[in-house]
């Protein structure tokens, strides 16, 4: 038997393969589910910053604060204490019924909203915590260095309140994503997860309106995840995710091969069940028999940046390789 067991942010998973954020990690019975299927982590369905403010602001509209800061401050923070009550029991049940890590996951766009309630997080019992911060760079007054300060800021707000390991989900839109990871990892990220998805937006040109682009992922979508876990692992000083567009086997296998200490799979559960988590495990384990991998240890970061015997041409090998044939 393969060893398919990985350290990711310091916990121990019998395998690589975590179920991200989503409605299939909602409830504790979906936990449940997924964990018997075979997942060796499971990220719980994002809390959203959204939520949040309106449990404080629906608790302002019932209550007469005009003229009362101190009043008006007491009752957010009744907000973030009550808000998603829901949420912390779900984390202490997952904890109760399951065995493997159990990471919360966290929405956020600011870093005002997040810190205190991190640490009811943390409280609760959760393993890890992710930070899936979905800042669009479409505002025509912000920076690049604007933004990244706001990815920055919340990283270290959340970390100033907890000791449990955090990971941070970011999209591809950075100016220099190496020199960004860097950073994430410099200021306390235990992991980076490569990448989170953002809206996907289309239009109804019968209706002449938007409509919301095709939920899952496709295959074709891993390419940039791989391509930047492929150059940055063993680089920079955090461990390394991948997340979407992984299908199969050999999808996750490409992005351990380039670097990823596990990886996250989320459409295919939707596709093919929750049970096809099995299926995705044994087409691993059946890839490392033939080609006498016994760890995952010995394949990951193999044809990563870091141990190639070129490293000053492979960014542009990429680049060749990618064009040859086209034309």
């Amino acid at each position: 038997m393969a060893d398919l067991s990985t350290k990711y942010m310091g916990l121990d998973l019998s395998n690589p393969l975590i179920v991200a954020s989503c409605s299939l990690t909602k409830t504790l019975e979906g936990v449940r589910q997924c964990v018997d299927a075979g997942a060796g982590g499971v990220v719980l369905k994002s809390l959203f910053e959204e939520q949040i403010k309106a449990d404080a602001k629906d608790l302002e509209r019932n209550l007469w604060l005009s003229g009362h800061p101190e009043a008006i401050d007491y009752v957010r923070n009744i907000g973030l204490t009550l808000g998603p009550r829901e949420y912390l029991s779900l984390i202490e049940g997952a904890k109760r019924e399951v065995s493997v890590p159990i990471i919360a996951s966290l929405n956020c766009v600011s870093p005002q909203w997040w810190a205190d309630y991190a640490k009811q997080i943390a409280a609760a019992g959760a393993d890890a915590l992710e930070l899936n911060i979905s800042v669009m760079p479409s505002d025509i007054h912000h920076s690049g260095e604007k933004i990244e300060d706001v990815y920055l800021d919340i990283l270290e707000g959340v970390k100033s309140r907890v000791t449990i390991p955090i990971a941070v989900k970011i999209g591809p839109y950075f100016t220099s994503m190496a020199q960004m990871a860097n950073e994430l990892c410099r200021r306390g990220a235990a992991a980076l997860v490569f990448f989170n998805r953002f809206y996907q937006f289309d239009i109804n040109i019968d209706k002449l309106e938007s409509v919301p682009g095709y939920r899952f992922s496709s295959p074709e979508e891993m390419a940039l995840s791989l391509r930047w876990i492929a150059l940055l692992a063993g680089r920079i000083p955090c461990d390394l995710a991948a997340s979407t567009g992984i299908h199969d086997g050999p999808g996750a296998i490409k992005q351990i091969l380039a670097g990823a200490h596990a990886v996250q799979i989320c459409s295919a559960l939707y596709l093919n069940g929750v049970n096809y988590i099995a299926t995705v495990l044994e087409q691993i384990e059946v890839w490392m028999r033939q080609h006498n991998f016994a760890s995952l240890a010995q394949m990951r970061g193999k044809l990563s940046y870091a141990e190639s015997d070129q490293p000053e041409a492979y960014e542009r090998l990429q680049y060749v390789k990618a064009l040859v044939g086209i034309e």
